[in-house]
């Protein structure tokens, strides 16, 4: 029994001294570590782990693929001051931009799939005084369908890219990869036909009505059912494409235009169902004509009241200017007086 008792009180101080001995640190942590590996290997090798390669590498040797959605030229210090911010706060880039490998281009290694806006921010960053950031990216082998299919789930809940790049996108990509078939493609894309529809008719807008708006990006897609009914007929049509053409010329000349889409809208309504200001004023009841501000503001309305009178109605409180309706009225009186 004393035999006994000996050797159960020396297996016992054994197992209390143990913890303290310098030995059990590298036996724990080679546990931990290389039993992490093995997991991970194994994890691997069912194939119930992907393993994704993700590189720090410089900005200047990704280009960006020539279907991307993003308009790149559009990007600035203001339109992702809050990227900035956030990259400096964290002193890194967190989430990968999505990349290929390119081929036979000595100046680029790889092809942002998706990522365009951090690029330009890690970009900004290293030629304002960050030069030590790097452009993190994972690195996948794609065709140009996946690339548009991952491209698109990656960029269609984000704020930051707009619902006209968006539609442009999906106009290419209709033809490139889905043979002009928009079932075909809202199937592949996992959307509903009349969801992708009204994308489609956003990037069919003609540039000639676009320009009425200060940056096509203003544009969403809720606006397509106020702009499509303006285009048939023709005639219709051209006087939209007129107002349109007016607008844009106002604005570059300074003049102060309204931004909001429904404002922009409302007027070229009003253009597409103004009556023609050339020819004789019909029999069957007096003609009117009402002159606006550039800006939609009316100044002044003309009526016929017998055929050798017109009555002036004034509208001081109508938005324009003193200025605007003297214009105005010398611009009607050089034109009627006699």
């Amino acid at each position: 029994m004393r035999g006994k008792n000996k050797s159960f009180a020396a297996d016992l101080a054994g197992v209390i001294d143990a913890p303290v001995e310098p030995a059990a640190k590298p036996s724990r942590l080679g546990m931990g570590v290389l039993a992490g590996r093995g997991n991970r290997l194994a994890e691997l090798a069912s194939g119930s782990l992907v393993h994704k390669a993700h590189e720090l590498v410089d900005p200047a040797r990704c280009r960006l693929w020539e279907h991307h959605n993003r308009d790149y030229a559009a990007l600035s210090e203001a339109r992702c001051s809050d990227l900035i911010e956030s990259l400096k706060a964290q002193g890194r880039q967190e989430v990968p931009a999505l990349v290929r490998r390119v081929q036979g281009d000595p100046d680029h290694e790889f092809e942002i799939i998706f990522g365009a806006r951090r690029h330009w921010c890690v970009s900004w960053l290293r030629s304002h005084n960050y030069p030590e950031f790097r452009f993190l990216v994972e690195v996948r082998d794609l065709t140009d369908e996946e690339a548009f299919r991952l491209s698109d789930l990656e960029n269609r809940t984000r704020e930051d890219i707009s619902d006209h790049e968006r539609a442009r996108d999906y106009l290419r990509a209709l033809d490139l990869y889905y043979g002009g078939k928009q079932s075909a493609m809202a199937e592949r894309i996992k959307v509903s036909p009349s969801w992708l529809s009204r994308y489609l008719d956003l990037a069919r807008l003609p540039a000639e009505i676009v320009i009425a708006f200060a940056s096509p990006h203003d544009l969403g897609v809720r606006n397509v059912a106020g702009l499509k009914p303006l285009l048939k007929p023709a005639e219709r049509r051209e006087r939209v494409a007129a107002e349109a053409g007016r607008l844009a010329l106002a604005r570059a000349e300074g003049h102060a235009v309204p931004t909001a889409p429904v404002e922009i809208i409302r007027l070229l309504a009003a253009a597409a169902d103004a009556p023609k200001r050339s020819g004789a004023p019909k029999r069957s009841g007096p003609a009117s004509r009402t002159i606006t501000t550039t800006a939609g503001a009316p100044i002044l309305r003309i009526d016929r009241t017998s055929p050798k009178g017109l009555s002036v109605t004034l509208f001081p409180r109508g938005g324009a200017t003193r200025e605007e309706a003297e214009n105005a009225l010398q611009v009607f009186l050089d034109a009627r007086w006699k």
